[in-house]
């Protein structure tokens, strides 16, 4: 597996691969890989002849209370795993390639509406740094497709959203949520749990599994349900932030006549902020 640190090294890479007339798959991370992160590396390698992946911490996503140096690099161990699952190539820009004259003066990517919503509202400028960082690296890497995990569910909606707006040749793939044996969505977050935190944490699975179940019996009052989970997880030591039943295109709240639909939740748990989604 090549690992490639510089943006000449990447793009000879690539073009090399171009003219062998390969496909190329793209799996952007933030490192600290996990199970997760793998499946994806898997499935990409099933729709491309060759895959990359890249490890950035982006700073531009991460608000002013968020602790950029707390994110764990574990970039050894992420190579060791990308080789392990036949990764074709890894690519590790430092922050002064990706924002050359820094933060303050790049160029953004905005998605209104999709990513003013749910994570969007209480992260502010969180989905521009998001938006930003893949279009540039979509413009780097230049992939066939890109694959990306359903777990960041607006993510996912909001990168679907700004290919399409800005026409880009690359085709989007939503993977489905690795869960841990008892059903936690697997994160990096859950590595900053507790062990008391982390036997916690499953609740947020169980109350998605019983909302999904009310919603097919017929129950169409969404905000009572709503309410009703949020006060559960408090009552367990959550701080929710949203449970929001939407409607799984636009990402509006949904009422009766809405269809298909999703469900969103994002809460704190200890000083982990926990994000999780179920398909209806």
């Amino acid at each position: 597996m090549h690992i490639i640190s510089e943006l000449s090294e990447l793009r000879a890479t690539v073009a090399t691969w171009r003219r062998a007339g390969l496909k190329v798959a793209f799996v952007p991370t933030m490192g600290n890989l996990h199970a997760g992160h793998f499946k994806l590396v898997d499935e990409a390698r099933k729709l491309a002849d060759k895959v990359i992946v890249s490890i950035f911490v982006n700073p531009m996503q991460f608000g002013p209370t968020e602790d950029l140096t707390k994110y764990p690099s574990t970039l050894q161990a992420d190579c060791d795993g990308l080789t392990a699952h036949q990764a074709d190539a890894v690519f590790t820009p430092s922050a002064e390639l990706m924002y050359p004259r820094g933060l303050e003066t790049q160029t953004a990517v905005e998605v209104p509406k999709v990513g003013d919503l749910h994570c969007g509202a209480s992260r502010p400028g969180h989905f521009r740094g998001v938006a930003t960082i893949v279009t540039k690296l979509f413009n780097l890497v230049q992939p066939d497709v890109a694959l990306f995990g359903k777990k960041d569910y607006q993510q996912l909606a909001v990168i679907r959203r700004f290919t399409e707006d800005l026409s880009l040749p690359i085709e989007i793939v939503g993977v489905d949520t690795e869960r841990a044996a008892d059903g936690l969505a697997l994160s990096s977050r859950n590595g900053y749990l507790t062990p008391e935190l982390r036997a916690t944490a499953p609740l947020i699975y169980q109350q998605l599994q019983w909302l999904q179940q009310q919603i097919t019996s017929g129950f169409a009052d969404f905000r009572a349900l709503e309410q009703q989970v949020a006060a559960t997880l408090q009552q367990a030591g959550f701080r929710p932030d949203y449970v929001h039943i939407c409607d799984r295109q636009s990402l509006d709240l949904a009422d009766s006549h809405s269809s298909p639909l999703v469900i969103l939740l994002a809460a704190n748990l200890g000083t982990t902020r926990l994000i999780d989604n179920l398909e209806v």
